[in-house]
């Protein structure tokens, strides 16, 4: 069963759209929303198991230079959509 998460992003000022272009070219990011408030962008991503999400999270998301930092909430359960 595949894993589904939302991907808070921290990036540096001015960088919000380079991020967001860079990342939503990965098969695994579903969805990408630049964002107002506490967070710069969201990104909806979807991975096979743990593993696979630890290395889109570890060796391309936050290996941008532009990404200061993460937050990652696991879908426990969705409704709708």
């Amino acid at each position: 069963m595949a894993i589904h998460a939302y991907v808070l992003l921290t990036v540096k000022s001015g960088s919000e759209r380079e991020v967001s272009e860079s990342i939503s070219k990965y098969d695994a990011v579903r969805e990408v929303s630049e964002v107002y408030g506490e967070y710069d962008v969201l990104a909806k991503v979807e991975a096979e198991d743990l593993p696979q999400l630890d290395n889109l999270l570890t060796y391309r998301i936050r290996s941008n230079p532009n990404v200061l930092l993460t937050y990652t909430m696991i879908i426990a359960k969705a409704h709708k959509g």
